[in-house]
């Protein structure tokens, strides 16, 4: 029997349905796909690409107004969330096995009085679990101890007893050896610039000395984390803020990257990359498929375990 995978359709004014409706195709011949959507609104998608999903299962949102391309509207920002929040809601009803989610828009969601600013915000407080962001691809992953934070509120989150929760949830047995970076340059050099680093330091020391295994290794020189020999002894590494972590995966390798929630109770993947409102609905804008089909195998692998606690 094929998996069922919940998606949820992302901002409607951005990319993440066009996605979902090319894709549909290849994607229904390895799984279920439950698009969280009422069929007004998918039609409606569907006559401004000039493209239609054969026999689609949709889960109905409630809700129907015109779709307005590269627009960030308060319209647009609800229905993403009542989408995420259908497909969440099938996979703890056990209608779906994991959850993939398109791109959302953090200003949408804003104008729709939506405290969160993300997916992950959202999971956390939901099922009040240390949900962890990861991206990566098959070769790369990289997981961010903080995310979507201010540059200039991170190192007050540079606590010993913080990073070492957050490494004792990340870890998983099949994981060998973890990089984690340091936040400063030259990771402090021994407190002349900067002291954040000892924390991370003694995290990682006592992350090893719970698991009595030298899982952690680190604090690793954040310029020079991400060379090929780094890559070649680490699949994993731990990044302490978004951009230290992702600018260097994503120049590695975006269109195969996906994003993972772990640490939760169920399996939820998203494609990569944001709701790309400058190309969404252009017909000649050659979209990438790519990340999303990538979710989409990563939750049918991992729907019956793997990194799902």
């Amino acid at each position: 029997m094929l998996s069922k995978i919940a998606i949820s359709i992302g901002d409607i004014n951005g990319v993440g349905l066009e996605i979902c409706i090319k894709a549909h195709k290849q994607i229904s011949k390895i799984c279920n796909p439950i698009y969280c959507i009422n069929s007004d609104m998918l039609h409606q998608a569907e006559s401004m690409l000039s493209c239609k999903m054969k026999n689609p299962n949709l889960s109905e949102i409630v809700g129907n107004f015109k779709i307005k391309p590269s627009k960030i509207t308060k319209k647009s920002g609800r229905y993403s969330f009542e989408s995420f929040h259908k497909a969440i809601s099938l996979c703890e009803r056990n209608k779906a096995d994991a959850l993939v989610t398109m791109p959302i828009n953090k200003q949408s969601w804003e104008k729709a009085g939506i405290k969160y600013k993300g997916h992950t915000d959202y999971l956390r407080d939901y099922f009040k679990k240390n949900a962890i962001m990861m991206l990566g691809y098959d070769k790369l992953f990289v997981s961010l101890f903080t995310d979507h934070i201010p540059l200039r509120e991170i190192p007050k989150f540079i606590k010993t007893k913080d990073i070492k929760r957050f490494l004792l949830d990340f870890y998983q047995e099949d994981m060998k050896k973890v990089g984690v970076l340091g936040i400063n340059p030259h990771s402090g050099d021994n407190g002349v610039l900067g002291n954040e680093d000892k924390f991370i330091a003694n995290a990682i020391k006592k992350a090893n000395k719970k698991l009595n295994r030298d899982i952690f290794v680190g604090p690793l020189v954040p310029d020079v984390a991400f060379t090929k020999k780094n890559r070649e002894k680490y699949k994993y590494f731990v990044a302490m803020y978004h951009d230290q972590g992702l600018a260097p995966l994503k120049a590695l390798q975006f269109d195969e990257t996906i994003n993972i929630s772990l640490n939760l109770p169920i399996i939820r993947a998203s494609v990569g990359h944001g709701s790309a409102f400058d190309i969404a609905y252009k017909k000649d804008s050659n979209l990438s498929i790519e990340s999303y089909i990538n979710a989409i195998k990563y939750c049918i692998k991992n729907k019956k375990g793997g990194l799902k606690k």
